[in-house]
């Protein structure tokens, strides 16, 4: 076989697999258009959420601070009260003078203000009786807004006058014991010495004094006691009878406060009675 012999069969031979090759591949399925890209695998599925009542649960309550009971608030009254003329359901004033601290911070500043209201009022009696008040404190109400329910009554008061305060929180009136004394005394004395000049003798003087005597007894018998006064600037005291809840987000005070400047009441006599 000669050499152009042998390369000719070579080349037929390259062109034959070429040509069979291109045949397969014509033949082998090829993917349409109308098929698209291969799916992608799907995302993860939400994991579920818990109900709104369950994720309320969980949430964290926010921090609170307590003011135990048995703690004292000096406070001082804005507006006067009097058995004569006050009635249940009229409003009390009043405004704390001390700051109350609790764990190293101010949680009542002097300045906050506490709204009540009277119970009770009794006018004292003609015979016998004292007068008697009783108010009811409902609420403080800070320096900044914050306002928080109270459920406390007076445990003392200096009101100028000799009014007390009795484990009840009620507040009595001054007794005029010795005030009935001393105007039955005057009125026997004076009655004497009007008997004595008139008659000029002991006899008359004794008489007179009988009458004085029985006049001052008529008096004290017709008129009623003193009232039971709170004026403006009185002080009162209170005591807790229940814990105070604060929440700590609405108590950032950075300062003591600073109460109102009130005079505080003159001291009071012992009025005399007066018969209505």
């Amino acid at each position: 076989m000669s050499k152009n012999s042998l390369i000719c069969m070579r080349f037929c031979t390259v062109a034959f697999c070429v040509v069979f090759a291109g045949a397969v591949h014509a033949q082998a399925p090829q993917p349409s258009a109308s098929q698209g890209a291969p799916a992608q695998p799907s995302a993860q599925p939400a994991a579920p959420q818990a109900p709104a009542a369950q994720q309320d649960s969980v949430q964290p309550k926010a921090a609170k601070i307590m003011v135990p009971s048995g703690t004292h608030l000096p406070l001082v009254l804005h507006n006067g009260i009097s058995t004569r003329s006050v009635k249940p359901g009229d409003p009390v004033y009043l405004e704390t003078l001390f700051p109350i601290v609790e764990d190293g911070r101010v949680v009542i500043p002097a300045g906050s203000y506490v709204g009540g209201e009277v119970t009770e009022a009794k006018r004292p009696g003609r015979v016998k009786g004292r007068a008697e008040l009783m108010i009811k404190l409902n609420t403080l109400i800070l320096p900044n807004g914050y306002m928080v329910n109270l459920n406390a009554v007076p445990s003392n008061t200096d009101s100028g006058g000799g009014e007390t305060v009795n484990e009840e929180g009620k507040i009595k009136g001054d007794t005029s014991k010795a005030q009935d004394v001393d105007t039955v005394v005057k009125t026997t004395s004076i009655g004497a010495g009007i008997g004595a000049i008139a008659a000029r003798s002991g006899k008359g003087a004794g008489i007179g004094a009988g009458i004085g005597a029985a006049a001052g007894i008529m008096g004290v018998l017709l008129s009623r006691g003193p009232e039971a006064e709170l004026p403006r600037g009185s002080t009162v005291d209170i005591l807790l009878n229940r814990p105070i809840y604060l929440d700590a987000d609405r108590v950032q005070f950075t300062s003591a406060g600073q109460s109102s400047t009130l005079p505080g009441p003159s001291d009071r006599q012992t009025r005399a009675k007066v018969p209505f």
